[in-house]
């Protein structure tokens, strides 16, 4: 149980969620792209929100600035927050548009504004759960994205709740968090996910209605 516990922490780590949202999108959305279009998407999403934080990460380390990737310390958390939030707006203004990706645009969005609040957290020394930010994000875009598409991936979601479950059991046992940083951190997570989920739907029925 304790390597499951250890193994929760990094293969549900809050920097492979924005790759594996992106990923599921392109995989089930009902609409065709082309081959060479998803790969281009995913690769520059990678690099972006996986290889260039991993890589900003040894340079800080390097500086002494944070200890580990799991930035168990509040101070630890600014600059490497403050630079994903940046990537992110990257991500919306270079990589993806409201036009053709709109359920992906929107996800971004919702990334981008729970990565703000946890960079604005951390002026008020308030440690929340990461973790529990990116599997609370992951989990409410798959059930929007089922919603909206009526889409009916019992398993995965099932999936995910247990993951999340999993992720947080791992956080506390690990002593990394408060219940209080565990319940913070997932609400953040959620909550800017459902605002861009109800923008995403509200997008689609005023386009809907004008259409008609």
């Amino acid at each position: 149980m304790k390597l499951i516990l250890k193994l929760a922490s990094y293969l549900f780590h809050p920097l492979w969620m924005p790759f594996a949202g992106s990923l599921f999108y392109f995989l089930f959305i009902p609409r065709y792209f082309p081959g060479e279009i998803i790969k281009a998407k995913l690769l520059a999403i990678a690099i972006i929100t996986i290889f260039i934080p991993v890589v900003f990460h040894f340079l800080l380390k390097n500086l002494g600035k944070v200890n580990t990737i799991f930035l168990e310390q509040v101070d630890e958390r600014k600059w490497p927050l403050f630079f994903f939030t940046m990537l992110n707006i990257m991500v919306l203004s270079q990589i993806l548009n409201i036009y053709n990706y709109p359920g992906l645009y929107y996800y971004f969005l919702g990334i981008l504004i729970s990565s703000a609040i946890a960079y604005l957290l951390t002026w008020f020394k308030i440690k929340l759960s990461l973790h529990m930010v990116g599997m609370g994000g992951l989990l409410m875009f798959v059930a929007g994205f089922c919603i909206y598409f009526h889409l009916y991936f019992i398993y995965t979601i099932s999936f995910l709740i247990i993951a999340t479950g999993l992720t947080a059991s791992s956080r506390l046992f690990h002593k990394a968090h408060t219940n209080w940083e565990i319940v913070l951190g997932l609400l953040t997570g959620l909550i800017p996910q459902l605002l861009a989920f109800n923008l995403w739907f509200t997008e689609y029925r005023m386009s809907d209605l004008f259409s008609g």
